[in-house]
């Protein structure tokens, strides 16, 4: 079993920038492809960002390229999103999940076996 807990998300402006972190509970954290998906009102899941097991090969959405980054820390069971360049089109509550050993598929939401509460985000203009 995996939990996973976000923080890190808030109000801020168009520019801004945000840091997100999820931090896993559990053994084996080294072993979980990590990804970070994010739901705006109405909307489906959208994937944001991912890295692959095993050799954590990031991924990132075409449409956040440049502005969005994923890291992890293994050893603190923690993985991170780094957003730059907010506008008010990111805002979403955004989501961390983990897949065991997930080398394809990660942009489809229901291939992770475990998903975070949530950590909202809102970008105001």
């Amino acid at each position: 079993q995996v939990q996973l807990v976000e923080s890190g998300g808030g109000s801020v402006q168009a520019g801004d920038s945000l840091r997100l972190s999820c931090v896993a509970s559990g053994e084996s954290f080294s072993h979980y492809a990590m990804g970070w998906f994010r739901q705006a009102p109405g909307k489906d899941y959208e994937f944001v960002a991912a890295d692959t097991w095993p050799y954590y090969k990031r991924h990132v959405a075409d449409s956040l390229e440049g502005r969005f980054t994923l890291s992890r820390d293994n050893a603190e069971n923690t993985v991170f999103l780094i957003m730059n360049s907010l506008k008010p089109e990111d805002t979403a509550v955004y989501y961390c999940a983990a897949g065991w050993e997930l080398v394809a598929d990660f942009t489809t939401p229901e291939v992770y076996g475990y998903r975070g509460q949530g950590t909202q985000v809102t970008v105001s203009s």
